[in-house]
């Protein structure tokens, strides 16, 4: 039978036992492997960067309250927290479809993609909706109540919307462990265009439409996230996929992919919803709280105690803006070495999944050392960008001051943080889970809270920049910890394929069967 006869041509008594699978870019070096799927990946998360970006700049101009920004980024987190365990346990669909891939059973990871929108369908009907209803009664952190009130609708948008972003990074996944980064691109970046659109139109009231502020912009970010999922659909669904990889052959629930998304992917959703968790204690409650404590020392009154917290709030969140232009590319480094490790796992090479690993992690450390480069020497301009342009010259000369710091704070951990993020989707891709879930969750602790808390009681004068202090050392423990984890765990003997189960005969590597693919 030839490699590239159409599987409907074929009959199956002529299959024979042995089956090797085509691999159209066998003769590539490990460079062009690596950049042909990370590139498409790096511009994907480089959008989400420039999509946060344009959102905070277009909600500074709400007024010059800086109170909008901090609005926007408590709430954020507080709808991704919530999100996030079914967003980080459906991560390892990249890992078992890769894997299939591997093996030489690609039609086996159409079963995977399926189950993830079936998980994303239930976790917000039953968890994200009635959340988004009762929001009104969680404010946990004890924020003021126009802070509250802005960001609590802003949060209850993005839950209302929640299955666009799980269903939509469910079959992202699937086009990565398949090595079809390019989809995700696209779909990533028309995306963020119609949220540009769509908050352009509602948050300032243009075109007709009604002034709704920063609900205008969680709304536009929920357009966005809709057209992210409508586009990889419907090549999922198109004819050529379905005849080449069964995807609507795969979409009843089946009892095996949801075992195996849940056994591999929970200590994976426990990571992002503890580290999340972490984070927005830390933006939401450390940073402001550590901001009121400063003023508190300094003998300041009490309406000047509430505005230093807001200060604070906001000066993290502008600073954290820039931080993911450091982590959100090699993110995407991440995403293409886990898809390459999985693949490689798949194949039983362990020796070629290092060798990705090692060349992943040599342009991480590159690309994020040039970023704490650049954070320190312009880290007073990077802040000022963000600062509506009526706010008062004292009030703009504070939160450069405090973000300034930030940025500082951020530099040092940078290349950590590549590493880290490196390692992470690496052992994901070889289906090792469990360690870094549990490393996580003690450094983040340990580190972001524990620490954080310690350093506002015995040195609030220190302001913001003594939680910060915590999150860096988390940061640089973790790098370590998830280092050694790689060059000595046993990531190596792991397998998500199944090994006792024959190749579909049916199961074939095409090369790209469309034109954005």
């Amino acid at each position: 039978m030839s490699d590239h006869t159409p599987p409907e041509s074929t009959g199956l008594s002529s299959v024979s036992t042995v089956y090797e699978p085509v691999d159209p870019y066998a003769n590539e070096s490990a460079m062009v492997e690596l950049f042909r799927i990370a590139v498409p990946s790096i511009v994907t998360m480089t959008s989400y960067t420039l999509m946060q970006f344009v959102d905070t700049f277009m909600v500074k101009e709400i007024g010059d309250d800086p109170v909008y920004v901090s609005a926007q980024g408590n709430g954020g987190i507080v709808a991704w927290i919530a999100i996030s365990f079914g967003l980080g346990m459906n991560t390892v669909i990249n890992s078992f479809v890769s894997q299939n891939l591997g093996a030489g059973t690609p039609r086996k990871g159409s079963s995977y993609a399926w189950m993830g929108i079936w998980i994303s369908a239930v976790y917000s009907l039953v968890f994200l909706v009635p959340y988004a209803l009762l929001i009104d009664h969680t404010n946990l952190a004890g924020s003021g109540d126009r802070l509250w009130e802005l960001e609590s609708g802003y949060a209850r948008i993005l839950l209302l919307g929640g299955f666009t972003t799980l269903g939509a990074r469910s079959v992202h996944h699937y086009f990565y462990g398949l090595h079809r980064p390019k989809v995700v691109m696209i779909s990533a970046i028309s995306g963020n265009i119609v949220n540009i659109v769509v908050n352009y139109m509602l948050i300032f009231g243009n075109f007709g439409f009604p002034q709704m502020g920063l609900n205008g912009a969680a709304i536009g970010t929920v357009c966005g996230g809709a057209i992210e999922l409508v586009i990889p659909i419907a090549l999922f669904l198109s004819p050529k996929y379905a005849a080449e990889y069964g995807t609507r052959l795969a979409w009843k629930p089946k009892l095996k992919q949801l075992e195996d998304i849940v056994r591999v992917g929970w200590p994976g959703g426990l990571m992002f919803l503890n580290e999340l968790l972490c984070w927005g204690m830390l933006m939401n409650y450390l940073v402001p709280k550590a901001g009121r404590a400063r003023a508190i020392a300094e003998g300041l009154d009490a309406a000047a105690i509430e505005q230093a917290g807001i200060y604070a709030n906001t000066a993290g969140w502008i600073a954290l803006r820039y931080m993911h232009i450091g982590f959100m590319p090699v993110v995407g480094i991440s995403i293409a070495a886990q898809a390459l490790v999985g693949k490689a796992m798949g194949r039983k090479r362990p020796d070629i999944a290092a060798h990705r690993t090692w060349l992943s992690l040599k342009i991480g450390l590159g690309y994020m050392a040039l970023c704490a480069l650049v954070f320190v020497v312009f880290r007073e301009q990077l802040i000022n960008v963000f600062i509506n342009s009526q706010t008062v010259p004292d009030e703009r000369a504070e939160l450069i001051a405090i973000g300034a710091k930030i940025m500082i704070a951020a530099a040092v951990f940078q290349v950590f943080d590549a590493v880290g993020i490196v390692m992470s989707g690496s052992l994901r891709g070889a289906g090792d889970t469990v360690w870094p879930g549990v490393l996580t969750i003690v450094f983040s602790w340990g580190c972001i809270v524990g620490f954080g808390l310690l350093i506002i009681e015995i040195k609030p004068q220190w302001g913001s920049v003594g939680p910060w202090i915590g999150a860096s050392a988390y940061i640089i423990l973790l790098g370590l910890a998830l280092l050694a984890r790689f060059l000595f765990g046993n990531w190596r003997e792991r397998s998500l394929v199944d090994e006792d189960i024959e190749p579909d005969p049916l199961d074939k590597v095409y090369p790209e069967p469309t034109s954005v693919g």
